[in-house]
């Protein structure tokens, strides 16, 4: 298993810095990715939507004053920009980031993406629960009263940021680069999705939409498709080349999502 996860890490572009927190107290602040230019890209914008939330169920927020400053790590392919002591809940590898970039040595794992990275985190000495999950799936059930599937589309397309110069002007593409909630309604229209956008595959999935990986370019390693195909217990993952190739495979088989392992492994103490 340890050299199937080397083989698919590969060197990767320059990765973004992580922004200063803004807080002058004691908080728990949120990693999560944006773009280099200022844009917020869906999949890692969702991290903080995901978070928010559910610290709303239970009256809390990522404002308030805590006893100690903490960072927590949620969605996204973002732990090689983890630092000693983070707490990560459902975050994964990224594939084109070579080990090198994974310095810390001490992170208070409590959910991870899937099971290629949990096997990274213990190669490198880390403790892993069994616990797997991108929160992203949880959107259907934190947002319960919100959104609902139309199928008033036959299919469209979410194109991972990096690709979607190459289908500018396409019909059907939905712009990664739009409010996170026009981005899962457009997704809801659709009675398949296909997508090179992680997450526009994961709030398909989690709203019961077929949805099929659409291999465009090269810029995304398949290490991240694969930790969460595999952490859903799918792990006769099928790709396609081409948004044709994928219409005639249509949607992976679909899978059963029990939010309470995800929900239970939630930090909680961090806001004591």
């Amino acid at each position: 298993m340890l050299n199937r996860i080397k083989n698919l890490i590969v060197p990767p572009s320059a990765p973004q810095e992580p922004l200063p927190a803004p807080l002058p107290y004691p908080h728990v602040a949120l990693f999560h990715w944006r773009p280099a230019d200022g844009s917020v890209n869906f999949g890692d914008h969702l991290s903080q939507v995901v978070v928010a939330r559910v610290l709303g169920r239970r009256g809390l927020t990522l404002d308030d004053q805590v006893g100690h400053s903490a960072r927590l790590l949620a969605i996204g392919s973002i732990l090689h920009f983890a630092s000693h002591g983070d707490v990560v809940w459902g975050s994964g590898v990224n594939g084109k980031v070579p080990e090198s970039a994974f310095t810390a040595a001490r992170l208070d794992i409590r959910a991870v993406r899937g099971p290629l990275t949990e096997e990274f985190l213990r190669s490198r000495g880390h403790r892993v629960p069994m616990v797997y999950g991108d929160p992203a799936l949880l959107v259907p059930y934190l947002f319960a009263d919100r959104f609902r599937a139309t199928a008033e589309k036959a299919h469209v397309f979410v194109p991972n940021l990096h690709d979607l110069a190459l289908v500018a002007g396409e019909p059907g593409v939905v712009s990664p680069l739009a409010g996170w909630n026009a981005v899962v309604a457009e997704i809801l229209k659709a009675r398949l999705v296909l997508a090179s956008s992680l997450h526009g595959l994961i709030i398909a999935e989690a709203f019961g939409i077929p949805a099929r990986y659409v291999r465009l370019s090269e810029t995304e390693n398949l290490f991240k498709y694969r930790d969460y195909y595999y952490g859903t217990g799918r792990t006769d993952f099928e790709y396609a080349t081409s948004i044709p190739q994928a219409l005639e495979m249509g949607g992976m088989p679909a899978f059963d999502f029990d939010p309470r392992p995800l929900l239970d492994a939630f930090p909680w103490d961090l806001w004591r």
